[in-house]
């Protein structure tokens, strides 16, 4: 295969002339898929090859959580991490610093994803989707870093049932499948407002649906929240539940404003150029009234 043919893989462009109507061929559609995918894909292939360099660190990193934990936990129960297989510590090391590679790269493949959605806007919604785009990968990180500040709570109250005297050897490569879960959903968690807006400007929800269930989603956030978080402590559910609720009210708000607008250019579209408008017509009927009282 040559150069060319691979590069051309990575285009997201369609390569037939897209119609005044902006509709895209449906293999214009796979092509663009693919290109973005493969595109993602490159970027955390090297970004996982650079976060090689920094394994030690990172290896602190994931885990600082679980020292902090044990810390909490003081003396009454014995507990250390420990690594089983031959193959293991390589496929860790691996997996630490692909998660970094995907935590790192979250504004560039959230971006992605939102581009690829773009095209189905109209074009005073694309405005709206491009600065929730810029959002995206902060929050997407912020969600990632509350989930790793609750953490070691967590981890307390998990490995404080262990009986007294046992020594509890945990595993290093279930921690780190618990450290990766915790943190995604949270992350993920993070970036469901968004998606709801996202919705809104497609046409799907309104605002004022949301609003109508509301109740029902904030206690769906809490029931996601008490499932999502695997320790049995209140404190890291409140952690995600609460600021999801938040971010649910604020992309209700903006589905309230686009909503308004979008009703307000309707009801400018019903109007032909050459058609008078109310206002004005109740205008011309307060002059003729006028000069009808002048001329009696």
């Amino acid at each position: 295969m040559s150069t060319s043919a691979v590069l051309r893989m990575f285009r997201v462009r369609p390569e037939t002339p897209m119609p005044p109507d902006g509709r895209m061929a449906l293999a214009d559609h796979l092509r663009e898929l693919r290109g973005r995918i493969l595109r993602v894909v490159a970027l955390l292939v090297v970004a996982t090859v650079v976060a090689l360099f920094f394994y030690d660190q990172l290896f602190g990193l994931i885990l600082r959580p679980y020292n902090e934990a044990r810390s909490m936990l003081g003396s009454s129960v014995r507990t250390k991490p420990v690594i089983t297989g031959a193959g293991t510590a390589l496929l860790l090391q691996l997996k630490i610093c692909a998660l970094a590679a995907v935590v790192v790269a979250s504004p560039y493949w959230l971006y992605q994803i939102w581009a690829f959605i773009l095209p189905g806007l109209h074009p005073n919604e694309k405005r709206w989707t491009r600065a929730f785009a810029a959002i995206a990968g902060p929050l997407f990180v912020v969600g990632v870093g509350i989930g790793y500040y609750v953490l070691p709570k967590g981890l307390s109250v998990l490995i404080g049932f262990t009986p007294a005297h046992v020594q509890n050897l945990l595993e290093f490569n279930d921690y780190f499948t618990f450290f990766t879960r915790m943190l995604l959903v949270f992350g993920v968690a993070f970036e469901v407002p968004l998606f709801v807006v996202l919705l809104n400007l497609a046409g799907v929800v309104s605002g004022r649906t949301l609003a109508k269930y509301r109740p029902w989603i904030v206690v769906g956030v809490f029931v996601f929240a008490a499932v999502a978080t695997p320790s049995t402590d209140p404190f890291s559910m409140l952690m995600l539940a609460i600021p999801m609720v938040l971010l649910f009210m604020v992309s209700e708000l903006i589905a309230r404003l686009v909503d308004r607008r979008r009703r307000r250019a309707d009801e400018l579209a019903d109007y032909d150029d050459d058609e008078i408008s109310p206002l004005e017509s109740r205008d011309d009927d307060y002059r003729v009234s006028d000069l009808s009282e002048e001329d009696d």
